[in-house]
């Protein structure tokens, strides 16, 4: 029975939740007529099909390396993407790992079919970009917006004509005003941002107010106070957006002036020519070149250093991210950027990335777990050995028992009682026994047993502590950060109630291991060895929950 999976995708802009539906039927049917076993579906709803990084997408391709499958289905070759150069990497994926691609209307896809069809699907794509850019140019020259709605501003009631009318919002507007007016008088965005959030002043779609919602990207014309509409003036063009096909996002890159298409709006002005003046005189006095890369990007985003916590700090208070705030020090963002979080307490990331290596120092280096290593490998090890001897007698048996029905045939043969079914068995015997001697050619069929050193725990120690060697520095550093980071979830930081310091909760599968290797190095000692818990800083208090390898949280 072949085993089919159908793959279906939508993109917000052209289609509805539905459609999923609608095609995952069509292609259930296909399959039902083919006599196929549909074992799986996956989906990517509102996913444009001009980046192969989609979730089901990439999970079909991950799952078809596994053999889970004999055939994938969709409704249409597009489904699968708009860029032809995904579509032919897909298609070499599954002929590669022997799985056959089959659409309803065209039966099973053939390499022919991927260079006409994705080819069009592609310049059907291109051909969409062109018009939607060409009817936001139309909207621009007749002074309407051609993007979303701005802060400040109210789609115009009865706008039957077209998309792109707006009206100031009055309270809104006046909110403008008072981000000009007090960033012209000295404030920094992130102080207007705070006050703002203290006042309760929503911000553009109800959220909270950021300093970068404020200050934004000058050369972009992105943020509030770089928003030429406030001034009455629209500017459309000031950016043009590509997709990485490595990475599937949409990168901004600035055009030159002479790109943009400039169209004065008198009446949707909402700062005075004086104030606005006065912002971009003290924009252009406190600003700063930075570099930036052939995309755009600010340099110091491709060379700011990552350290082995970055990412992974988490404020307990308000579940946002900690950050570096100055050199080498985490402080809560939400409580730098918004003012939202009471949480002003900071760390050192000497203090924090030593909490955790003591921790794992410590309780893998452990005698008693280290002699449980040891253990556990030999253990391990003789099993295998074991299976592996018995396997050998098995097939040893089913191969004698194969050769002695081979000659029993023969033998019948040669006596002249030939019948038309013996050739039929004797061809299954001879792929019986071709079979068994090829397992037996197999690596692992003749390895020797493993002979473990003598000095394993001594080897296991220097393992763990070259581990916390390279952490420190040097060539390998990267790695052996990846491979610490890889087990963590994230590191909850909450202030101490008994002193001024923070309390770190480690979780994720790292949490478990040391909970584990905890566990074991307090079975294998006496009661008069035992330590008391310690509070000292860095040290572990308790284990917070799990006694597992599945994700767990630890405290440090």
């Amino acid at each position: 029975m072949m085993r089919a999976v159908i793959y279906a995708r939508y993109s917000s802009d052209q289609q509805r939740e539905a459609s999923i539906a609608d095609q995952i039927e069509v292609c259930r049917r296909y399959a039902e007529r083919q006599g196929w076993t549909v074992v799986d579906h996956y989906s990517d709803a509102a996913l444009s099909g001009a980046s192969r990084h989609r979730p089901a997408f990439q999970k079909l391709l991950r799952e078809a390396g596994q053999r889970r499958f004999d055939i994938v289905l969709c409704e249409a070759i597009d489904r699968l993407g708009r860029r032809l150069a995904d579509t032919a990497d897909l298609q070499d994926r599954l002929a590669f790992h022997g799985v056959r691609l089959f659409t309803p209307q065209l039966g099973e896809i053939t390499t022919i079919h991927v260079a006409v069809m994705g080819m069009m699907a592609q310049v059907a794509l291109k051909d969409l970009a062109d018009k939607t850019r060409r009817g936001q140019l139309g909207r621009a020259m007749a002074g309407r917006m051609p993007g979303g709605k701005a802060f400040g501003y109210d789609v115009l009631e009865g706008d039957t004509e077209g998309r792109g009318k707006r009206q100031i919002n009055p309270a809104e507007a006046a909110v403008v005003q008072r981000i000009f007016r007090l960033f012209a008088d000295g404030a920094s965005p992130r102080a207007i941002a705070k006050r703002l959030n203290a006042d309760g002043v929503p911000g553009p779609e109800g959220r909270l107010w950021q300093d970068t919602t404020i200050r934004g990207q000058v050369e972009r014309g992105t943020g509030i106070l770089n928003n030429a509409i406030y001034a009455g003036r629209l500017e459309w063009n000031r950016c043009s957006y590509v997709k990485d096909p490595e990475t599937g996002k949409r990168v901004a890159r600035p055009n030159p002036p002479e790109a943009w298409e400039v169209v004065e709006v008198p009446e949707l002005r909402i700062v005075d020519a004086a104030l606005w003046e006065r912002v971009k005189a003290r924009q252009a006095s406190i600003g700063f070149t930075m570099g930036r890369d052939d995309q755009g990007n600010a340099l110091n985003r491709a060379h700011r250093r990552k350290f082995l916590l970055s990412g992974l700090l988490t404020c307990g208070c308000c579940g946002g991210g900690y950050t570096i705030m100055a050199k080498d020090r985490y402080g809560c963002a939400a409580h730098r950027s918004k003012g939202t979080c009471t949480n002003d307490r900071t760390i050192s990331r000497f203090d924090i990335e030593r909490r955790v290596l003591t921790g794992l120092k410590e309780r893998l280096l452990a005698p008693e777990l280290v002699q449980e290593f040891v253990d556990s490998f030999r253990a391990g090890v003789e099993a295998a050995t074991a299976d592996r001897e018995a396997n050998r007698r098995t097939r040893e048996r089913e191969l004698a028992a194969v050769e002695r029905k081979i000659a029993a045939i023969l033998k019948a043969i040669e006596d002249g009682l030939y019948h038309e079914s013996m050739k039929e068995r004797l061809t299954i015997l001879e792929a019986d026994k071709a079979r068994l001697l090829a397992e037996a050619e197999e690596p692992d069929a003749d390895l020797p047993s493993v002979l473990l050193h003598p000095h394993l725990a001594d080897l296991y120690r220097r393992k763990v502590e070259a581990l916390e060697a390279a952490l420190a520095g040097g060539e390998d550093s990267a790695e052996a950060m990846e491979m610490v980071r890889v087990m963590i979830d994230r590191v909850v930081l909450t202030p101490s109630p008994a002193g001024a310091g923070l309390n770190a909760d480690l979780h994720g599968e790292l949490a478990g291991v040391l909970a584990v290797c905890e566990g074991a190095a307090q079975m294998g000692k006496t009661q008069t060895h035992e330590r008391p818990g310690s509070f000292e800083p860095g040290r572990q208090v308790s284990v917070v929950a799990g006694a597992g390898f599945e994700p767990a949280a630890f405290r440090l």
